[in-house]
């Protein structure tokens, strides 16, 4: 169904103009020989065989063009094109001390991505790629990539994900570990930062599902992005302007520091902190990135609640 022979050339076509394609297209040249979009079509129609109800394809931007003709094969062949689905992806340019790399493919000059795995790491490399939409431009900086500094994206968040484990280390050094969930307990969560970020933990399953919905991963590194920003802009606010620290400082716990000290408010923070902390992981986890409990950089700096 769909195939004609057209006298004269000795190939066999397609009739996709009929079906939603600008023209018709080859399946078989004169010599014999299979053209890409025949053996394209019956790898699609194989993967239905074999009982996939949804086929999604992830092309180059400068192959839409594909995709009428290959909704015309599953419909030539009783299938609801619906069932196609073709994520198109724009250019990534490599960047590096702010020069483009330079590729061709004409001259065979390129750069893989098991060169860009290898040079920066599988963290940001992962992480940096599903910074934008598939279908944005993305500027991928390999010298940015290899900064252990909190201008690097990834390590921002690692770096965050390290601070909150190292907090709940200190509880425990103090002999406090993370107490139960109590709806009474959380209701000493009263400052605008912690409810604001309660509120953006009970969106991640939401946030979740939706970026599933849409293809949209990077709708996953914003939401980590944003939790991590707002932990830590609430960390710094806390020490430096509030006064007011998740443990007692080390000035604070001579004697039976617990008599003098609000233990509900640190109890309440501490199972916020380690939501936050479970939150983190997971997502990071989704995305094959590391979440290290431990920061070289983070201990070599002055951490004000062990002082």
């Amino acid at each position: 169904k769909g195939l004609r022979a057209r006298l004269g050339d000795g190939a066999l076509w397609f009739k996709s103009a009929e079906l939603g394609d600008d023209k018709d297209r080859i399946l078989v040249k004169r010599d014999g020989e299979l053209t890409y979009f025949a053996t394209d079509a019956a790898y699609h129609l194989d993967k239905i065989a074999r009982g996939f109800d949804r086929l999604i394809d992830v092309w180059g931007a400068d192959h839409h063009g594909y995709i009428p003709r290959m909704r015309a094969a599953l419909k030539a062949f009783g299938h609801d094109e619906s069932r196609l689905e073709v994520l198109l992806i724009q250019i990534v340019r490599l960047v590096r001390k702010g020069k483009p790399v330079k590729m061709s493919k004409r001259a065979g000059e390129f750069v893989t991505l098991r060169e860009v795995f290898e040079e920066v790491g599988k963290d940001a490399c992962r992480f940096l790629f599903l910074l934008r939409r598939h279908d944005s431009h993305l500027d991928f900086d390999l010298e940015l990539a290899k900064q252990k500094t909190l201008d690097n994206p990834v390590y921002y968040v690692q770096y965050g994900h390290a601070r909150l484990c190292s907090i709940l280390a200190r509880a425990r050094e103090l002999g406090e570990g993370v107490p139960r969930f109590e709806p009474k307990l959380l209701a000493r969560l009263d400052l605008p930062e912690e409810l604001a970020i309660v509120r953006l933990l009970a969106s991640y399953p939401d946030t979740l599902l939706d970026a599933a919905d849409a293809r949209e991963p990077h709708r996953i590194v914003y939401y980590l992005t944003e939790l991590g920003q707002a932990f830590q802009s609430y960390y710094t606010q806390l020490w430096k302007v509030r006064r007011d620290p998740i443990l007692p400082l080390k000035s604070a716990r001579a004697g039976d520091w617990r008599r003098s000290w609000d233990l509900d408010k640190m109890r309440a923070r501490l199972v916020w902190v380690d939501a936050i902390r479970q939150v983190t992981r997971l997502v990071l986890n989704l995305l094959g990135v590391s979440a290290p409990e431990r920061m070289a950089e983070l201990g070599s700096e002055q951490e004000e609640e062990s002082t």
